[in-house]
């Protein structure tokens, strides 16, 4: 296969171990995304997901293999930090908002080092914060949030820049059912229309039924990589 013939996303005999080789995250993953897809990863605790969206998003580096995004490979990037700002957006299960920083800068926050006018990017972030239905909690600190909507600020952050692809894990973990559809019908609408793609891990069968795929994970392996039921 040409180099010009690869998927969006390739991830190739990915293994991840730890403590000198006694503990094993992932053990020869291949995986292929497309461009504007909505995957959903499932498994049990420890099964190798989060260590996954790791990999994909360049926090860590896998013992062996090759991750190719856009037909460049990971082994040629010069510049992570720049590289993850470029084309990720992340929403962290514990939400990895700054104390000391309000709503609108926790989000904003993420624009720093792009382009742009601080004006316009206040009013995208303000954009964003509003359809996740926090309009009125702008100046609020963290400290002063309930879970969902500490957890609604970090999707925001993740969506600001319009990355290539989003990176969740479990986003609506700290959501109840009613603020869940909103952030799932948000995140499906944006990566239908800007093109994104969405690798979101999930313990929540009403979640995964809503993705394109549905990969489950055991022991650091993938075991099926399926449509989900409807």
């Amino acid at each position: 296969m040409r180099r010009s013939e690869l998927p969006f996303l390739q991830l190739i005999e990915l293994t991840l171990h730890f403590d000198q080789g006694h503990t094993v995250a992932l053990n020869d993953v291949n995986l292929q995304f497309r461009q504007g897809e909505f995957v959903a990863l499932t498994g049990a605790s420890g099964s190798g997901k989060s260590s996954l969206l790791n990999l994909i998003g360049t926090l860590e580096s896998p013992t062996s293999g090759e991750i190719i995004l856009e037909n460049q490979s990971y082994q040629t990037i010069k510049d992570r930090s720049c590289f993850r700002r470029e084309n990720f957006g992340f929403i962290f299960q514990a939400f990895h908002l700054l104390p000391t920083l309000n709503v609108l800068e926790n989000v904003m926050v993420a624009t720093l080092g792009t382009a742009g006018a601080t004006s316009e990017k206040q009013a995208q972030a303000e954009s964003w914060l509003t359809q996740l239905g926090l309009n009125q909690r702008l100046q609020h600190f963290p400290n002063t949030l309930s879970g969902g909507e500490r957890q609604r600020v970090a999707i925001a952050r993740a969506l600001i820049n319009q990355p290539k692809i989003i990176l969740a894990d479990e986003p609506t973990g700290s959501l109840d059912s009613k603020n869940t559809n909103q952030v799932l019908d948000l995140l499906e609408n944006v990566v239908r229309k800007l093109g994104m793609t969405l690798i979101m891990v999930t313990h929540d069968s009403s979640v995964s039924a809503r993705a394109d795929r549905l990969i489950f994970m055991r022991d650091g392996r993938i075991e099926t990589d399926s449509a989900p039921q409807r």
